[in-house]
């Protein structure tokens, strides 16, 4: 006995989506799976992890109106595919894009930090050989540099330019104000700050210079 599924054209059409639906779904989370397990290469993955989101781009509009929702469509259908939901409905690219695009945001946001801490060191160097000597006009600048310092993760905690802003922040905060800097602890200060800032430059990796 033949069992129908369809009773028209139109019903049998959205069956047939139904399947194509289903069976990219399926192929995207083996495609995951085996780029996880390193099976197939970047390239590989990138460019049929790009052809199964184009034909799936086309038929979820197609579906619109009768699959609303891809998530509950997985659930009807008892698809256990997270990596494939994923990467289809809340990525929409390729995890090789997403990490190229996540590595450039990192790279800017370090260089952006580092020319930071560049104009920190210079400023406060800059402000000592202006003879501002002051409590209140020296410790914000160092405020300044050791807290760019911090942000940038490629430094380890025990990085001289660290450890020498720490002591000389404490030092300043046990004097008053408008107290100032001898000449002596000026020339100290310079002489750290501009020590800090060659192990700065030599610590820094290609890519952010």
């Amino acid at each position: 006995m033949e069992v129908k599924l369809w009773n028209d054209k139109r019903e049998r059409e959205m069956y047939e989506n139904f399947a194509e639906l289903y069976a990219i779904i399926k192929a995207t989370e083996k495609l995951e799976k085996a780029y996880v397990r390193d099976i197939i290469s970047s390239s590989e993955y990138e460019t049929e992890c790009q052809k199964l989101i184009a034909h799936f781009k086309t038929l979820a509009f197609t579906l619109k109106d009768t699959v609303p929702s891809i998530e509950s469509f997985a659930d009807t259908y008892k698809m256990d595919c997270p990596a494939a939901i994923n990467q289809l409905v809340t990525s929409g690219v390729p995890a090789t894009v997403e990490h190229r695009a996540a590595a450039a945001t990192s790279a800017t946001n370090s260089a952006a930090i580092v020319a930071e801490c560049v104009q920190n060191f210079i400023t406060a160097m800059d402000s000592l050989k202006l003879n501002m000597v002051a409590v209140d006009q020296v410790h914000p600048l160092l405020s300044d540099l050791s807290a760019s310092l911090n942000k940038l993760g490629i430094l380890p905690p025990d990085f001289e330019g660290k450890m020498k802003m720490k002591e000389w922040i404490s030092r300043l905060s046990k004097m008053g104000a408008a107290d100032e800097l001898t000449e002596q602890q000026a020339r100290q200060l310079h002489f750290d700050l501009e020590s800090s800032y060659n192990s700065f430059m030599a610590a820094l990796p290609s890519a952010c210079t």
